[in-house]
């Protein structure tokens, strides 16, 4: 039954050369998920492009192509009102199409079918919803991003214990601590640019895999579509999922930075840290101890990121070994892009407000900032300075760390008697460096940690983030409900 319903049978578009109607294990099996349904958008907009196509082969006049598409639009409009659905008999979207063209335009509906196959249809309507919610995720990045740069502009002059270990190790300006979180979304957003970049190619034309005998000019129905080409080759373009393994990638790789980030904001606002107080609105109890704040936003984010790992190596089991072109596979593509996209959809606007809506204990950050003796670095690098080999600096700066554990005091503590006891090349002039001010300030390197170059850093990543939210507003493929 290639065609639209015959008596009570349910539309299928397979079945022509079967003796018997499949089995329902089967069609539970075969039947798309109600996740599937996301993508009938993308379905009929092609659709429309298809039809234009079919009047470019000469399959459809001027007025077909005219009511084909006037009638897909109803579909959508009835479709995004929540009017019609698909039923337990459709088993996947473009069945659901097909039916309700023929129940409304009768056999000019079942012309639309002509030229291509599901294969080059769900490849096509999948890389197109991953294109559009691309641009959405990437706006969700960029939100983070002006919190981010907010809190850092904040605490231009905060000045933090910078960590390796996660031991105390030199002081940094906290605003750098924020904008290194912001420099690794700004890669990820430029990963989902790149991608994009890569895949902006139109599967539509590629048919089952040998290409299509009627729609000769899928160069136009991929301009339409807002590709910048055609895929090269049809098996390729039927038979690939790297577009999916890749998207999945960048995000597995954000959901990852998300998760570092959220590492961090449970260690801060721990009462063994307090280096930031978490709005109530982002922060929940516990059932059983009243005094409990917990960061569960960070430590969901944290766990979700999971999932996002979990996703990517779905799609990359489910490609290995697989032979050219299609195999049903590949609807695993749909399942694992899907949950990734949303794991993320619920994230992003949480841990973006509870960035937002932190408090910053100044006062807390520059105590702890020298705390276990991270200025120890300023005295070999003075001693470096005044021509003493590091080597011996590194030594000497050794046993003053340990004279001051001895004696129970922190470096800038020490006296000038103190320093020539360890070394008499070390003198009270040393002690100008021994602030976490003097510190940071001497950081002056492009990429350091000093004031100005934060505030440079800073200035550079605000204008990165403009031109990647111009790359959202430039695209011009489907985009419904936008």
């Amino acid at each position: 039954m290639s065609g639209g319903n015959h008596g009570d049978e349910p539309t299928r578009l397979w079945g022509a050369r079967f003796r018997t109607p499949p089995d329902p294990a089967l069609m539970a099996l075969s039947r798309s998920p109600a996740s599937h349904w996301r993508l009938i958008p993308y379905d009929i907009i092609s659709s429309m492009a298809h039809a234009r196509e079919l009047e470019r082969a000469g399959l459809l006049t001027a007025t077909e192509r005219g009511d084909i598409c006037a009638m897909l639009q109803a579909i959508l409009d009835d479709f995004t009102a929540g009017r019609i659905a698909p039923t337990e008999a459709d088993e996947d979207i473009h069945t659901f199409v097909e039916r309700v063209m023929t129940e409304r335009l009768g056999p000019l509906g079942g012309k639309l079918r002509a030229g291509r196959s599901r294969n080059d249809q769900s490849a096509n309507d999948l890389r197109l919803y991953l294109r559009h919610q691309s641009r959405r995720l990437v706006r969700g990045m960029l939100a983070l991003q002006a919190v981010l740069i907010g809190q850092a502009e904040a605490n231009i002059a905060t000045i933090a214990p910078g960590f390796t270990h996660l031991q105390p190790a030199q002081p940094v300006l906290f605003a750098h601590q924020l904008l290194a979180h912001g420099q690794a979304f700004s890669r990820d957003i430029a990963r989902l640019q790149d991608w994009d970049s890569r895949f902006s190619r139109s599967p539509l034309g590629a048919a089952a895999l040998a290409g299509s005998a009627i729609a000769m000019h899928p160069e136009l129905a991929a301009a339409e579509l807002g590709y910048a080409a055609p895929t090269e080759n049809s098996i390729d373009a039927v038979g690939n999922r790297d577009h999916v393994a890749e998207f999945l990638f960048a995000l597995a790789m954000h959901g990852v930075h998300l998760s570092r980030l959220s590492e961090e904001i449970v260690l801060w606002s721990s009462r063994q840290f307090r280096w930031i107080a978490l709005d109530d609105g982002f922060a929940t109890g516990s059932s059983i101890m009243p005094q409990k704040k917990n960061a569960d936003i960070a430590e969901i984010t944290r766990g979700r990121s999971a999932r996002l790992i979990g996703d990517l190596a779905t799609m990359l089991v489910a490609l290995k070994g697989l032979p050219l072109a299609y195999n049903r596979d590949l609807i695993e593509d749909k399942a694992a892009a899907f949950d990734a996209i949303d794991a993320l959809t619920v994230v992003q606007p949480a841990i973006t407000g509870l960035i937002r809506s932190m408090t910053v204990n100044v006062a807390t950050l520059h105590r702890q900032s020298t705390e276990g003796f991270t200025l120890a670095t300023e005295v070999a690098d003075w001693l470096s300075r005044r021509g003493v080999p590091f080597a011996q600096a590194h030594e000497i700066t050794g046993a003053v760390v340990r004279l001051c554990e001895e004696r129970g005091i922190e470096l800038e503590q020490l006296s000038a008697a103190d320093l020539a006891l360890v070394d008499p090349r070390l003198d009270i002039s040393i002690k100008a460096a021994l602030t976490p001010e003097a510190a940071v300030a001497a950081r002056q390197g492009y990429g350091g940690t000093a004031p100005a170059r934060v505030r440079e850093q800073l200035g550079r990543l605000q204008q990165l983030c403009a031109t990647q939210s111009d790359w959202c507003d430039t695209y011009r493929g489907p985009m419904p409900g936008a």
